[in-house]
């Protein structure tokens, strides 16, 4: 959590807002939420606030560079306040959960490209897929079966099919 975090807005120019500060402090509560996860902090922590407010805060928040937005493919977008570094993430391809792994190699960019086509390369993206150690272990149970585990690790433990379904039912919400 930023101490300091109305200073921070006006240090990027950013008009401070009771909404961009709580979309801020969600975002720093829960690291790769997605944006109707963020949604649903910010109603908890100041009631009312509508979908479309707290896209708009994240959308001015990202531009900023105030927090960082991440794209996965198949996946909704996510937003974590780490944000000015080069770091990468790990995701379960069974459950989804991300967590931030440090630069692959060295200092930003990390990676250098067979040919880098007279670019100057200044940021590496990278995603590595796999399973995580708790979607790994020999007991378990996998999300929708009838006895459920609860992961020791305080992020959220969810399969992915069911991120993608809520990705998909969101997108036919917004078009009706």
């Amino acid at each position: 959590m930023y101490s300091n975090p109305a200073g921070l807005l006006r240090s990027h120019g950013v008009q401070v807002t009771a909404q961009r500060l709580a979309v801020l402090a969600a975002v720093s509560r829960r690291p790769h939420a997605t944006a109707d996860e963020v949604a649903t902090e910010v109603r908890a922590e100041i009631g009312v606030i509508s979908r479309q407010a707290v896209y708009d805060a994240l959308a001015t928040l990202a531009e900023k560079g105030i927090i960082r937005r991440i794209q996965p493919a198949r996946s909704p977008a996510r937003f974590e306040d780490r944000a000015g570094d080069n770091h990468h993430h790990l995701i379960c391809r069974q459950c989804g959960r991300m967590v931030d792994v440090d630069c692959a190699v060295g200092t930003a960019p990390c990676l250098t490209p067979a040919d880098d086509a007279g670019y100057e390369i200044d940021e590496a993206e990278v995603i590595y897929w796999g399973s995580c150690p708790d979607c790994l272990a020999p007991n378990h149970v996998l999300p929708g079966d009838a006895e459920e585990t609860v992961p020791d690790s305080p992020v959220e433990h969810r399969s992915y099919d069911n991120v993608i379904d809520r990705a998909t039912a969101h997108d036919q919400s917004d078009k009706q």
